[in-house]
């Protein structure tokens, strides 16, 4: 294929070439893009995103014309698999991070988790219960079209891909592409708007990140002590990890009826079983501390590569003002009201708090800009708490609302 053309000189590349050219060159003006300040504020590692977005606009929906059908179906499913390795990477390593204290921490802070993510995703499905009757006096749509929309609205909203399966299983099947087509048109500001909110929220109240960073740790036990003499399989612990990744996507992959815990979620309770144990035996099954902070965010660069090129091409596509308007309503309105519960009823500290917004709203893009905002991997302790109960919730919550909708 031919990928620029400057008359008499031309750049061809294979389809493979194609999806390294890709990957490389949306990292690198990502990252640049990131560390843009506005007042303070910075994209981050969202910056990667925005710059797949605004890739998957202007050259995706064009490589019908330059490739093959069968280059056109081999970079599809390429950046589909960048993207789940993305995921892997970061929700396991979330995981190890998060593993040796998080028992003790969710039994502290038990009833907080559960009933803020409960929250969080009830506000977000009564919100999409209110945009489908407010909708059917404002589209051509039939009813059971409008809530096929909506719920995938709702799926986009969240960030949530067990969401948008769950919806997608319920519906007839002549409904799933439109459950498709609301997914990525809410998806932008699901990101975006999570992102975003993690950073203003600590400027707006003048948060002192040190005095912040020490409720956190003060609300946390210690890490259980590895004992010493341990075998280590390899210097970096790539072993227990791909081990972790490997269980994780098995459970992932059991399905209850329409449920499964996906690939996230195998993947996040492999990371925190492998990490609060530590070793098996006389075998460390803890790799480094470099390594997974390299495999965090080596990952949620391709999953933001992967996921934010096809959902740019989605967005174009598809878009419609209204439906993006209520996704952002989907999105606001249970991410800030969850945050004022948390803060005024359950009195949860700030990064506590932010935490598990980003697990309750399944946001793993503003879990890596927390983690960044506020210098400490502990705020990993919360989001993942509260993220496997939205992820349950969450989907429950989608199936229920095409049921009683439709």
């Amino acid at each position: 294929m031919t990928l620029f053309d400057f008359g008499s000189f031309s750049l061809s590349v294979t389809s493979v070439s194609f999806l390294v050219f890709t990957v490389f060159v949306i990292a690198a003006v990502g990252y640049a893009l990131g560390r843009i300040s506005i007042k303070g504020v910075e994209l981050g590692t969202a910056g990667v995103f925005i710059i797949a977005l605004v890739y998957g606009c202007f050259f995706y929906n064009n490589l019908e014309t330059q490739l093959t059908v069968s280059e056109v179906s081999f970079v599809s499913n390429a950046l589909k698999i960048v993207e789940n390795m993305g995921l892997i990477l970061f929700v396991t390593s979330v995981g190890f991070i998060a593993g040796p204290s998080f028992v003790a921490n969710f039994k502290k802070n038990f009833k907080s988790y559960v009933l803020l993510g409960l929250i969080i995703i009830l506000l977000g499905a009564l919100s999409c219960v209110a945009c489908i009757y407010i909708g059917r006096g404002f589209t051509d749509l039939e009813n059971d079209e409008l809530t096929a929309m909506m719920v995938g609205l709702l799926s986009g909203s969240l960030t949530s891909t067990p969401a948008f399966s769950a919806a997608k299983a319920t519906v007839s099947s002549d409904l799933e592409s439109i459950v498709a087509v609301g997914h990525g048109i809410a998806y932008l500001f699901g990101v975006i708007g999570v992102v975003l909110f993690v950073q203003i929220v600590p400027k707006i109240m003048h948060a002192d990140m040190n005095k912040e960073r020490e409720l956190l740790r003060a609300g946390q036990q210690e890490s259980r002590k590895l004992p010493e003499g341990l075998l280590h399989m390899d210097e970096f612990g790539f072993m227990p990890f791909s081990l972790a990744a490997f269980v994780g996507i098995l459970v992932g992959s059991i399905k209850i009826g329409n449920f499964s815990l996906t690939t996230t979620g195998g993947c996040l309770l492999m990371g925190l079983v492998f990490g609060h144990f530590g070793h098996f035996g006389k075998m460390s099954v803890t790799p480094s501390a470099g390594t997974l902070k390299v495999f965090r965010e080596l990952g949620l660069m391709m999953f933001l590569i992967g996921a934010g090129v096809a959902g740019g091409a989605s967005f174009v596509k598809y878009f419609q003002a209204v439906y993006f308007v209520y996704g952002i309503i989907m999105t606001i309105v249970p991410m800030i009201v969850g945050f004022l519960v948390a803060k005024f009823v359950m009195k949860l500290p700030l990064l506590n708090n932010l935490g598990s917004i980003t697990g309750g709203m399944t946001s793993t893009p503003a879990l890596g800009t927390l983690i960044n905002v506020s210098g400490t991997d502990d705020v990993a302790n919360a989001y993942a708490a509260t993220y496997p109960v939205a992820l349950i919730a969450v989907v429950l919550a989608s199936q229920f609302i095409i049921l009683l909708c439709s």
